[in-house]
């Protein structure tokens, strides 16, 4: 039996919420792209890690429909898992920190894969859109629920046919929406997850934080 972890990851203060993770501990149990495609795509989880070096923290990162060199949540919870304070994924060196129940990742706007970053009037908009909205190409649709405060409401909506309709806390939309905006967020995304998010020690750099915990009930393989 190969060892699958299922983290929630962005939880809201409350410790519910969260976007699903799938973490293999043993890369070399699924050696290549097409072997962890598939798994990925039988999982259904937004995203799966497979870990391939623990010590260097190297992974590869898949949603069930394609390989991604950078992913948010991923490294957030994969650090957290591991204990690691830098994870290696295809795009780069991304450094990470442990603060309270709070585990950081800093990293690049460039490595985000892009995304249309829609604002709307309200915070009740966000929330009355259908799922997926019209329309074709990935959309974080967000509002300002406090402007003055950096409170955020946000939905994402990859619109990629690969059975994610909402995908329920993206770090890498994020990370993104900070760079526009150039100052620190406290975004609430999906049904109640919670992202928080901050300029980084560079100037090109932004730091996304978040509560990861285990899933209940969680597939065991």
């Amino acid at each position: 039996m190969n060892e699958l972890d299922v983290l929630r990851v962005f939880c809201g203060p409350d410790g519910r919420h969260g976007n699903a993770l799938g973490v293999v501990r043993d890369g070399r149990a699924y050696p290549d792209e097409a072997s962890r495609q598939a798994l990925a795509a039988e999982l259904g989880f937004s995203e799966t890690v497979f870990v391939d070096d623990p010590e260097r923290g190297i992974v590869d990162i898949y949603t069930p429909g394609l390989r991604l060199p950078f992913a948010g949540h991923p490294l957030v919870g994969t650090a957290w898992l591991l204990d690691l304070e830098i994870v290696n994924p295809p795009a780069g060196e991304v450094w990470a920190r442990h603060d309270g129940e709070f585990t950081w990742i800093t990293a690049r706007a460039e490595w985000a894969p892009p995304r249309r970053l829609q604002q709307y009037a309200s915070a009740a908009e966000v929330d009355a859109l259908p799922a997926p909205p019209p329309g074709e190409g990935w959309l974080y649709a967000w509002a300002w629920e406090d402007e003055a405060a950096g409170r955020v409401r946000a939905r994402a909506f990859p619109r990629r046919d690969d059975g994610i309709t909402e995908d329920e806390a993206t770090g890498a939309a994020a990370l993104l929406l900070t760079a526009e905006l150039g100052r620190a967020l406290n975004i609430t995304q999906g049904r109640g997850s919670q992202i928080l998010t901050a300029p980084g020690p560079d100037d090109d750099t932004i730091e996304i934080g978040g509560r990861v915990r285990f899933a209940p009930h969680a597939p065991q393989r």
